[in-house]
């Protein structure tokens, strides 16, 4: 193993460099009000509606019959959490929490670069790419996600029980983290992860259930999502427009969707897509032969961008949950994804553009407005291509190699070994 030793240094440098980018997006957030900052939408996330599911909770029941909540329960432990903290309004106290979330991911991603022969890589992705997304990463809970999506994956080869955990309570707040226990190593590690992360997840829920009504009410309104204007379909759909095609964008569940002829079929060919890239996931998950320390980072990133790419929502939000994970490749000398991380953050910088600053000419779905989405999701899809290839390739044997030895007939047969009296009948030419 490669026993670099990190210098201070770079982790002086990161140390400094996250305080300096989080004053930023915070006096982002705080003078928000211009319109290419998106005017108040962006924190409205926080001091409206997450503030009046707060209210709900607090009286010990999920909000069943809302069309906006679409989470899982978990969620709700979460937007309960700024209430418990004293002398500060919701807003001010989600904004504190949400920041010391991110610097945990910090901290943790430097302490895993720290490590022999590992790099601080990821920590600098995550540090210096997070603003990027302007002020929208501190008023979304999609931090607190991606911290425990992130912490799943730097302990599982050393903890399979912890990562298990990190992995389930991850998954009860949103879902995707499921995903980041797909690259365990085969065995014991992956029986004893998915073992603990179905018993975590079934006690959590348990308790939910005990304290609160409800908590699977969002199933029902997760499953009437339309065509976000931000996703692949959507693109598709606004750029038909141009074409003659009669459809419009309406708000509805909490997003600017598009209704209007075939966008059912559209609706339904994602949910294909998505059936196909788990079908590719499981594929890969059976036939895949070689483990590295960087297979569980790289398999992360992998299935969260082919479920990012076929979804029927693509909000900018998602991509925290894609610089969380290339940031943890990264933390490894031997990822297959430094690429990828490359067109997530140039995918970023686009989402940015695209929301706040330009958003109405999304929502317009003016020429200029498709252009930059149709930049934004190449940039995905191609990430997502290249994600899986390089993870499938790098799941071979490597050359030379069998997964198995053979035996039987088929074993080779072991040539004496030359010695004093049994040299070889032809001296090794020189090249």
């Amino acid at each position: 193993m490669n026993r670099l030793r990190v210098t201070p240094g770079p982790v002086l440098a990161l140390t400094a460099l996250w305080p300096a980018t989080r004053a930023l997006m915070l006096w982002l957030l705080l003078h928000g009000t211009t319109p290419l900052l998106g005017g108040r939408s962006v924190a409205r996330e926080v001091w409206r509606l997450y503030f009046h599911w707060y209210g709900v909770l607090a009286h010990g029941s999920f909000p069943a019959h809302d069309a906006l909540w679409q989470y899982p329960p978990g969620a709700g432990a979460v937007l309960l959490a700024p209430g418990l903290v004293p002398g500060l309004t919701y807003f001010q106290a989600f904004v504190v929490l949400t920041l010391a979330v991110d610097a945990l991911i910090a901290s943790a991603l430097v302490r895993a670069g720290t490590r022999p022969g590992r790099s601080l890589l990821g920590a600098a992705l995550w540090t210096g790419g997070l603003p990027l997304l302007l002020h929208i990463p501190l008023a979304r809970y999609d931090v607190t996600v991606t911290a425990l999506a992130v912490l799943s994956l730097l302990t599982v080869s050393r903890s399979p029980r912890a990562g298990g955990v990190f992995g389930a309570l991850g998954a009860l707040v949103k879902g995707w983290p499921a995903l980041v226990l797909l690259g365990t190593p085969p065995g014991r590690a992956t029986r004893t992860a998915w073992a603990w992360a179905a018993a975590a997840g079934s006690a959590s829920l348990g308790l939910l259930a005990v304290f609160f009504t409800g908590p699977l009410s969002f199933l029902r309104e997760q499953g009437g999502r339309g065509v976000q204007i931000e996703s692949l379909g959507g693109t598709a759909l606004s750029l038909a427009r141009h074409a003659g095609w009669s459809g419009r964008v309406r708000y509805q569940y909490g997003a600017m969707e598009l209704v209007g002829p075939h966008v059912h079929a559209v609706a339904n060919a994602s949910l294909a897509l998505t059936a196909v890239a788990f079908g590719l996931l499981v594929l890969w998950r059976v036939r895949a032969r070689h483990w590295s320390e960087a297979t569980p980072y790289d398999a992360a990133l992998s299935a969260v961008l082919l479920f990012t790419v076929t979804s029927r929502v693509i909000s900018p939000q998602y991509m925290i949950w894609l610089i969380g994970l290339a940031a943890v490749c990264l933390t490894s000398r031997r990822t297959s994804q430094r690429p990828v991380a490359v067109l997530i953050l140039a995918a970023s910088a686009l989402s940015t553009v695209a929301y706040p600053m330009c958003y109405r000419e999304v929502v317009d779905g003016s020429w200029a407005g498709c252009l930059l989405m149709l930049a934004r999701n190449t940039l995905l899809a191609a990430a997502a291509v290249v994600s899986f290839a390089r993870v499938w390739r790098a799941a071979r044997p490597p050359a030379g190699k069998n997964a198995r030895p053979p035996v039987g007939k088929n074993a080779p047969t072991r040539q004496p070994r030359p010695g004093p009296d049994r040299l070889p009948d032809r001296a090794p030419s020189i090249s």
